[in-house]
């Protein structure tokens, strides 16, 4: 996972703090830490900017929460086959998702997210049996939706999820929130989903450590970007062992099973986090076949084994 590993300390929930460099503005979202890091002595601007930011993130939160059930998403997913005229902003994302499922082979599905009803990692191993995950199965499909922008016909018992974009979704959206109040240098991570609005006025660029897996503090690499996003997928915390296999949180929807030896993690650098999001996803779905994925894509990545 990527982690802000740039000499900070622990920052109070909602809360500014002068570091060496400027200010950095912590708080908690998307069951996430978040943190905003500010090249500016102004103290007044860098709040404005970290209060900026967690709008942004709470707004998208709220919007397309499955845990809400006055969130958009929710609205959708009860739907029971009923038509739903969607927003723009809902609308261009479920576009955005269509186009990752074309690119993807079907390998990256938002209609997948039933799946968790059966599949828990907790690092246990209780691995569900084929007739529970066949049973769920005529549930995912993006095939089966019926999307004629801007109304959207989802088959009663099937689910909208999300998760795969909405973190990397709302680190941009406030990337644009803190750009249209100026150009100092910031940088957003949620959660290890970071974008850097601009390189730092000195020069220099910003740092953030690939987390290294199996508890080893080191870092297993430094990335440095002047700007643009970095997104990291991976199943250090996520996954289920029994008999001597590791099963990744990585599901492949088309069979219902987790992705078969993937990497730990890949960080995938682009130009925006939605973008470097789906990527780094999409390199776990090949999984023995990440790295071979992303050489061939051209992207540039950082994988742990």
């Amino acid at each position: 996972m990527l982690a802000s590993r740039m000499e900070s300390r622990a920052t109070p929930d909602g809360r500014l703090v002068r570091i060496d460099d400027g200010h950095v503005y912590g708080f908690s979202a998307m069951a996430s830490p978040c943190e905003v890091r500010i090249k500016s002595d102004d103290g007044a601007l860098a709040l404005m900017i970290g209060q900026a930011a967690e709008a942004e993130a709470r707004r998208i939160e709220v919007k397309y929460s499955r845990y809400r059930a006055d969130s958009t998403l929710s609205q959708i997913n009860a739907s029971g086959g009923v038509p739903v005229t969607l927003d723009d902003e809902t609308a261009n994302l479920i576009d955005y998702a269509a186009q990752c499922h074309a690119l993807s082979g079907g390998r990256f599905d938002i209609t997948s997210g039933v799946l968790r009803r059966i599949w828990r990692f907790d690092g246990s191993d209780n691995i569900p049996d084929t007739a529970a995950i066949q049973a769920v199965r005529p549930l995912i499909g993006w095939n089966k939706l019926d999307w004629q922008r801007p109304a959207l016909v989802l088959p009663a018992g099937m689910e909208l999820d999300l998760g795969g974009l909405g973190k990397e979704y709302a680190v941009d959206r406030a990337a644009l929130a803190v750009m249209a109040l100026g150009d100092t240098a910031v940088l957003i991570n949620f959660g290890g989903d970071l974008r850097a609005t601009a390189p730092p006025a000195d020069g220099s660029r910003w740092r953030a450590a690939i987390e290294a897996v199996d508890g080893d503090d080191t870092a297993g690499a430094v990335v440095e970007i002047a700007s643009g996003a970095l997104a990291t997928s991976g199943d250090a915390r996520r996954f289920l062992f029994k008999a001597g296999v590791r099963y990744s949180h990585i599901l492949d929807p088309r069979t219902g099973w987790p992705v078969r030896n993937p990497p730990r993690s890949v960080t995938v650098a682009a130009p925006s986090c939605i973008e470097a999001g789906f990527l780094s996803t999409l390199a776990m779905l090949h999984g023995a076949q990440a790295e071979r994925f992303l050489k061939r894509e051209g992207v540039p990545a950082w994988v742990v084994r």
